[in-house]
């Protein structure tokens, strides 16, 4: 999601994007930050858009909290995993966050990549292989007709002549 973010802010030209990774021990309420930096009001208020339709489309995930869209000088995403902030270009430089969070380890996108691709190929070693059971020719032909029998029931019922009047 980091990565989608990330691409949402490249697409809608943010400028100076980074990734920080924050030290666990130091922040215990999410994992990442995605800080990036625009020339205007609108251009932030356009980023913080695409990155949350991005979002909702591919990983049906919404921001558990969104802050300062309306003045749109410092918007922040939460997604709980990661952190979004996007800046004026004289904001981020006030507020320095990359100089408060020392502890946070930067990260480039590529290396974001790798690891996630490492870890998705782990996944898959351990994950057990399913393999497509393949049905006998009899089986097939008890389902079918298990598939058939309540149409032939409803047939039978329909075809019944109606009762004979009691004089």
């Amino acid at each position: 999601m980091v990565l989608a973010a990330a691409a949402a802010c490249d697409e809608k030209k943010g400028e100076d994007t980074r990734v920080l990774e924050l030290d666990p021990s130091d922040s215990a309420f999410t994992d990442f930050f995605l800080i990036t930096s625009t020339a205007n009001e609108r251009q932030s208020q356009a980023i913080a858009d695409e990155i949350e339709l991005r979002l909702k489309r591919d990983f049906g995930v919404y921001a558990n909290s969104v802050e300062g869209r309306r003045l749109g000088e410092w918007i922040l995403l939460d997604y709980v995993d990661f952190v979004v902030h996007i800046f004026l270009h004289h904001r981020r430089s006030f507020y320095s966050i990359e100089r408060l969070r020392k502890s946070a380890r930067p990260v480039a996108l590529a290396e974001l990549t790798a690891a996630l691709t490492e870890k998705t190929l782990a996944a898959r070693k351990k994950a057990p292989a399913k393999r497509a059971a393949k049905k006998s020719p009899a089986k097939k032909a008890a389902a079918k007709k298990a598939a058939t029998a309540p149409a032939k029931k409803a047939a039978k019922k329909t075809r019944r002549s109606p009762p004979k009047s009691a004089k």
